[in-house]
Parts: structure tokens; sequence; C-alpha cells
């Protein structure tokens, strides 16, 4: 649950107003600030990268829903801003195997989902079922298809403290210090890889 985060990293969640996202909408609450608001996508949750994001992000909420990116032109300086901020956001989209249908089709939902990518360069959808069986593996296969190649990872959950650790866990490796501190990290350790490998040394020695 949140409690497996490091509690002394806090940040702003901003959640749709979806029924969908109270219960985790409570268990954020705890710990963190949270500021519910309808123009977002429907059982969608922003985490801003930085503080500073967060203030502009709330702010231009405040005046209008977020643009998609293909209406962004160079005659619409507020929403060019909307959609730079929203590219500076890990979000999340929650949606539950039930919405979808029997032949694992649902063109409304996949639409929906489009347009949380277009928002998003950062975008994270929950697959949430209390158990996964053929039909949700299935269904699980069946987006990971669709959405092959693009920007959109893919993750399955079971309860409301899956939805919400996930998402804390994604969003804190993603913010501002944490992801510097992490990329030095991953650097690091591919170098000490590099230098200690028997096959590196052995690539090294080959004479081409």
């Amino acid at each position: 649950m949140a409690s497996d985060t490091n509690t002394s990293w806090k940040t702003t969640v901003i959640i749709s107003t979806s029924p969908q996202c109270d219960e985790p909408s409570q268990i954020l609450a705890q710990q963190h600030r949270v500021r519910r608001s309808d123009n977002i996508l429907s059982s969608s949750f922003v985490f801003p990268l930085s503080v500073t994001n967060e203030n502009l992000y709330v702010m231009q909420l405040n005046v209008q829903k977020l643009p998609l990116v293909q209406n962004c032109c160079p005659a619409c300086p507020s929403q060019c801003r909307a959609i730079s901020l929203a590219t500076k956001c890990t979000a999340f989209l929650l949606v539950t195997l039930e919405e979808f249908s029997a032949k694992l089709e649902n063109t409304e939902l996949f639409e929906r989902i489009e347009k949380f990518m277009e928002v998003h360069r950062n975008s994270f959808l929950l697959l949430q079922a209390p158990v996964y069986g053929k039909r949700e593996w299935d269904i699980f296969s069946s987006v990971q298809n669709r959405f092959l190649g693009c920007n959109l990872r893919v993750m399955p959950v079971h309860s409301t403290a899956d939805v919400v650790k996930g998402m804390l866990i994604i969003a804190k490796a993603t913010s501002k210090p944490n992801v510097e501190k992490l990329r030095d990290q991953m650097s690091l350790a591919c170098a000490q890889i590099v230098d200690h490998s028997p096959v590196w040394g052995m690539l090294q020695e080959i004479q081409f």
C-alpha cells in the first residue's frame, strides 16, 4: 500500500472526479495533497514532475480543459502551454476489465485511452481485475498489441492498494530530484557492468 513508499516524499495528485477514483483518492489523501478535478479525463490521476509544474498545472486546470496535441498551433498559446505542462507530468488511467465486452472491444474506451496518450507523454494504463484468468490476460494482451510502440505502458493491478502503490512508486521515481538520482545510478551500474564484464574484455581483444 502507500505506506510501502518513503513517507517523507509528498506530492500533489490531481484526480478525476469520477466515482472510480474515490477509493484510491481516499488512500492517497492520507499522505499526499489531493485535488479533484472534472477538467481531466475520467478515471485519471496526474502527478506533476516538480513543484513548479504542479502549481502551473493546477492553475491551467482552473482555466480550461487540456487540449489534444493535434489541436496545438502557433495561434493558440494557451493550448500550447497546457500541452507543455501535460508532458511534464506522469499520468495514470484506471480501467477495470469489466469495461470490456465479450469481444474484447470497446470503441469508446479505446478512444479515451488514445486521447489520454495524446495529452500525456508519460502515460500508464492500469488494468484492474481482482483475479487474472484467461479472459483477463487475453484482454491485457489485446490492449498491449493495440498500443504496441506507443508511449503507453500497460500494467495489471488487482486491488485498490495495488493501484495506489504502483502509482506512487512510478511517480516518485519519475519526479525531481529522484529521476536525476536514478539516472545517475543506472549510468554508474552500466559502467560497472562494462568494466567487470569478461565478455566486454574479450570483445576488446578481438582484432578486426
